[in-house]
Parts: C-alpha cells; sequence; structure tokens
C-alpha cells in the first residue's frame, strides 16, 4: 500500500488553513465570474466600471481579502509541494523567506493599486 507523504501536519493549522482559503477562493471566484460574466459583459467592463466598484467599501473589502487569501493560499501550497519534493536545510530556509518576501511585495503593490482604484490616497 502507498505510503501517504504531507508536509502539513495532520490537524495542523496550516493545513486547515489551506482548506479554508480553498473554499473561500471558490466563492470569490464564482461572485467574481458571476458578476463580470454574466452581470457586466465583457464590452461593459471598463477602468471607470471597474474604479466605482473599488469605491464600494464592500467590493473594495472583499478584493482585499481575495488578494490575501490567494496569495497566501498559492504560496502556501507552492511551499508545501516543495517540501513534499524534498526541500530541506538551507534551501528550505532561503525559500521559505523568498516566498515570504515576494508575498509581502505582491499583497503591498496589490493594496496600492486597489487603493487607486478607489480613490484613496495615501498623502
Amino acid at each position: 500500500m502507498a505510503e501517504r507523504y504531507s508536509s502539513f501536519e495532520s490537524g495542523g493549522r496550516m493545513w486547515l488553513f489551506q482548506r479554508v482559503t480553498a473554499a473561500f477562493l471558490l466563492v470569490v471566484l464564482a461572485f467574481h465570474f458571476f458578476l463580470l460574466h454574466f452581470v457586466h459583459h465583457a464590452d461593459e467592463v471598463s477602468f471607470l466600471a471597474s474604479s466605482a466598484r473599488m469605491e464600494q467599501i464592500s467590493y473594495y473589502s472583499l478584493m482585499i481579502l481575495f488578494l490575501v487569501t490567494a496569495t497566501f493560499h498559492g504560496v502556501n501550497g507552492v511551499y508545501n509541494a516543495l517540501v513534499n519534493q524534498g526541500l530541506t536545510g538551507t534551501k528550505r530556509t532561503v525559500i521559505k523567506w523568498t516566498l515570504v518576501a515576494a508575498s509581502a511585495v505582491l499583497v503591498v503593490q496589490g493594496v496600492r493599486t486597489a487603493n487607486a482604484w478607489a480613490g484613496i490616497g495615501l498623502y
């Protein structure tokens, strides 16, 4: 019988977070697809319309949460896939902190973009 191997600790928080973020992403992606493909057709989507949606606090908050959740889910998945392939020692530490730094840059730039779309200026 094949042996089960996973870098996630059985019953650990990271395992749970990976599953919770996956479920959240499915719901938000369904909302996004419905909104931008059925409610507003592709030829109706414009920068101005996107900016108007981002000015609504509920939509803005959902998009920020989507950004953070997708970043965590993707980076955590990549990291654990590499660990499952045998990444250990110094390479593991370097990869982990590189992914953490890349995630921070992605989230900061995503929030800056969302703020610009929403008309939120930091003076």
